[in-house]
């Protein structure tokens, strides 16, 4: 690149913080270099956190031909300092940030400048769509975006209006200079953390369902179990930071995995200490809680089947129950971390372990 080149002003930078994504970074690159940016200049940065399955190998393929695409590395290989990393390096006004496990439609970032423009909000995105085969990855999906999986407003592909948070997200850059970039203490949640630091300095998030992206969500029960049980986890490290929650909705896992395990405690217990009747109120209260929880989940699994294809039905109720109690002990252990002295945080940096080893 001459010196003609890199004096250019850019005026969009896509940022990505991608590792070991060999299944995924083909296709997501074609969607990058597929973008419409009208006349626009733009240049897309991809942190690398020291891929090992050959995903380093096709970036220098893809950036070797197309002069747009740089790669910088990511030696803390988490997103948030894989982002930070490629925000440092960015020369455009406007920051995008992009996931390799996506795939973007060709007016991604064209709809997201003109959505910030006509809204006048500091970060703008659309909702988190999902692009799944197979019967399995298709009932994650199909329960991600239920009501009864979490509630957030970017699982609804049809929302549109101010929301606390927002998948993947469109800045200026300035925004960044005014607040601060991702908090590098956090493997997950950074990007909830971020919003909410925004919300709390004056700013303000909008959900454009146009804009549309497509992620591959994870296809087995383990794979899900692991994400939101660090979801969960690490949001314990948001609330301590911010000592206020983005939204009380993610209290309810929690207390649902408390009470089940509160009330089969007791029952034992009380039994040991001759308390009969103690005993039997808290397994029929515990049983009635069973009991209400399995028919809200059939009816949540019988509405998410009538959409998404009768074939996932048999699947469905051990999805939604792994989502929930995945971020309730999560957000247990994370407590537990906190009160006993040891900040959640402090794993950031402890190696590959089930806090921050990120599944794929």
């Amino acid at each position: 690149m001459d010196h003609r080149e890199n004096q250019e002003q850019i005026h969009v930078t896509i940022v990505v913080a991608c590792r070991n994504e060999i299944r995924h970074i083909r296709e997501f690159l074609d969607s990058v270099l597929a973008q419409n940016f009208h006349g626009m200049s733009w240049e897309a940065i991809i942190a690398d956190g020291l891929s090992e399955d050959g995903t380093r190998a096709v970036l220098a393929e893809y950036s070797s031909s197309h002069p747009q695409l740089r790669v910088v590395d990511n030696p803390g290989r988490i997103v948030s300092t894989g982002l930070n990393a490629a925000i440092r390096a960015a020369r455009g006004e406007i920051i995008i940030r992009m996931d390799a496990h996506t795939r973007y439609a060709p007016d991604y970032c064209v709809l997201c400048l003109e959505t910030m423009e006509s809204t006048g909000a500091d970060n703008v995105g659309g909702p988190a769509r999902t692009n799944a085969t197979g019967t399995h990855a298709r009932a994650v999906a199909a329960a991600y975006h239920s009501r009864f999986c979490t509630g957030a407003r970017f699982h609804d592909v049809n929302y549109e209006g101010w929301v606390d948070t927002v998948t993947y997200g469109c800045w200026r850059k300035s925004t960044f200079d005014r607040i601060g970039l991702f908090d590098e203490k956090l493997v997950r949640n950074q990007d909830d953390e971020f919003n909410l630091r925004l919300i709390r300095a004056g700013g303000k998030i909008w959900q454009n369902p146009r804009i549309m992206s497509w992620y591959s969500p994870r296809a087995s029960l383990s794979g899900v179990f692991r994400q939101y049980f660090q979801y969960g986890f690490w949001k314990v490290a948001v609330i301590r930071k911010h000592k206020i929650p983005a939204s009380w909705r993610h209290f309810v896992p929690l207390l649902f995995v408390v009470i089940n395990l509160g009330l089969l405690a007791v029952v034992p217990l009380a039994i040991w200490a001759h308390a009969q009747p103690v005993a039997l109120i808290a397994a029929t209260l515990w049983t009635a809680m069973v009991v209400f929880y399995a028919v809200g989940n059939l009816c949540a699994s019988v509405l998410a089947a009538h959409s998404a294809g009768w074939d996932i039905f048999p699947y469905l109720p051990a999805v939604f129950a792994t989502y929930h109690f995945a971020w309730g002990f999560g957000f247990l252990v994370g407590l537990f971390r906190m009160f006993g002295g040891d900040p959640v945080e402090s794993v950031a940096f402890a190696g590959d372990s089930q806090f921050t080893r990120l599944s794929r």
